[in-house]
């Protein structure tokens, strides 16, 4: 069975979940406990977890621009908020992925939906959706929206080497924030979360 359906087929099953974002979560983070503490109304986003075949397995970040607000400059999935002519959060996460990165929405293939994440800081439910694009993409960024994109092989993402931690200083709290090392990334926050379950469930169907 081949890479893509075997990620197909596990999506149909249980879901690392909770327990596997949590692997990733910031030292004052309480999934459930925020959650209690979110204010309506909730923003509902998606975000695509797009796998493509380049000599290996990979998935497409990208890094924002610099801007004021709290995810400036951060490393991300494509994806964004919810708009009323969406028909749905896979439409949102395609439509956005298309407008940040400029890839063919027609040569995408939805393969399944993780667990959902909540965002505190911007009252965000974020929906990740897994998608397989068909062919070697050719990206063209956003220049409002995307400073740089970053190809990573999936090999890499499972390498538990890959994962580490650093103490930061965010306002007048210090805390532990894990992260993926990607190059001179530091995946940290909801995408590390988010990447925390997809390797749980990459690493599921390897053994």
């Amino acid at each position: 069975m081949c890479f893509i359906s075997e990620i197909k087929l596990a999506i149909k099953g249980k879901l690392p979940g909770i327990s596997a974002q949590q692997k990733m979560a910031p030292s004052i983070r309480n999934i459930e406990a925020l959650l209690n503490k979110s204010k309506p109304p909730l923003r509902n986003s998606a975000v695509l977890i797009l796998l493509f075949f380049d000599k290996e397995w990979k998935v497409v970040l990208t890094k924002r621009h610099e801007y004021i607000g709290p995810h400036s400059n951060q490393v991300s999935f494509p994806g964004g908020k919810q708009e009323p002519t969406d028909k749905n959060l896979v439409e949102t996460a395609i439509r956005e992925t298309f407008e940040e990165i400029g890839i063919k929405s027609e040569n995408v293939e939805v393969l399944g939906l993780l667990s959902p994440l909540f965002i505190p800081v911007s009252n965000n439910m974020v929906q990740p959706v897994v998608g397989f694009y068909k062919e070697k993409p050719v990206f063209i960024p956003s220049e409002f929206e995307v400073k740089e994109i970053i190809e990573v092989g999936i090999q890499h993402l499972t390498n538990h080497k890959t994962r580490k931690t650093e103490t930061i200083k965010i306002e007048d709290r210090t805390i532990d924030a894990p992260y993926f090392e990607i190059g001179n990334h530091h995946v940290w926050g909801a995408t590390a979360m988010i990447l925390s379950e997809f390797c749980e469930l990459v690493n599921s169907i390897n053994q």
